[in-house]
C-alpha cells in the first residue's frame, strides 16, 4: 500500500478555477543538496512558500513546505484541465530529505504512462531502465523519508483538476520506486484516485 504524504493534491484543489499562488521556477534535483539544504535555503531560492506544515511517516515527523501556482487561463496539457503546478519539500531535523513535483501545464506536464509500470520488476529492473521507460522522475526521497538507510526512492507524480468549484473532478496518480545503492528497484508502489 502506498504511503500517502504528498502535499500537492491539496494545494491543487485550493487553486482551482482562477489564477492563484505565485508562479515559480521548479528546482531540479541537481539544484538541491540533501542533508544540507534547509527550509531557509529553499526559501532563498523560491521565496515564500504557499503552505508549510508537518507530516508523520516511518514513525518520524517531517517538516513540509510547498509551492503552488494555477491559472484557469493557462495552457494545460489536456483540454478542460486547470493548469496547475506544485513542488513539495520534506525536511527531517531541518535538513532536506525529499522533494516532489506535479504539473498539469503543457510546458512541463508530469503525466506518465501507468500502463508501462507492469514492465518494472522488483529485484531486476534498474532505475536507468525505469527512466528509459517512463522518462525522468518528478522527485526523490532519501532516508528517513525512504524506509532504509541504504535506499532511495524515485517519484513520479501527476494530479489534475477539471470542472468548476461546484462540479470538480480530481485525478491523481503517484508511483514511488524504492531502489538500492546499486540502482536496482526493490519496491514498486503505485496508486491512483479520482476521475480523469
Amino acid at each position: 500500500m502506498i504511503k500517502k504524504f504528498s502535499l500537492l493534491i491539496g494545494v491543487t484543489v485550493l487553486l482551482v478555477g482562477c489564477a492563484a499562488g505565485t508562479d515559480f521556477q521548479r528546482l531540479e534535483v541537481n539544484q538541491l543538496v540533501y542533508g544540507t539544504d534547509t527550509p531557509e535555503t529553499i526559501k532563498q531560492k523560491l521565496g515564500k512558500p504557499s503552505r508549510e506544515g508537518t507530516i508523520t511517516k516511518n514513525e518520524k515527523q517531517f517538516q513540509t513546505m510547498s509551492y503552488a501556482y494555477a491559472s484557469g487561463r493557462g495552457s494545460a496539457a489536456y483540454k478542460g484541465v486547470t493548469a496547475a503546478r506544485g513542488q513539495g519539500f520534506y525536511f527531517f531535523q531541518n535538513k532536506l530529505v525529499g522533494h516532489d513535483f506535479s504539473s498539469s501545464w503543457k510546458v512541463d506536464s508530469t503525466d506518465f504512462d501507468e500502463s508501462k509500470i507492469s514492465g518494472i520488476k522488483e529485484g531486476n529492473t534498474t532505475i536507468h531502465e525505469v527512466i528509459e521507460l517512463l522518462g525522468n522522475p518528478d522527485g526523490e526521497y532519501i532516508y528517513p523519508l525512504a524506509t532504509n538507510e541504504t535506499e532511495k526512492a524515485k517519484v513520479y507524480l501527476y494530479s489534475q483538476v477539471k470542472g468548476s468549484v461546484f462540479n470538480m473532478k480530481l485525478y491523481r496518480k503517484v508511483l514511488i520506486l524504492t531502489h538500492d545503492e546499486n540502482g536496482i528497484v526493490t519496491e514498486v508502489e503505485y496508486e491512483s484516485s479520482g476521475e480523469k
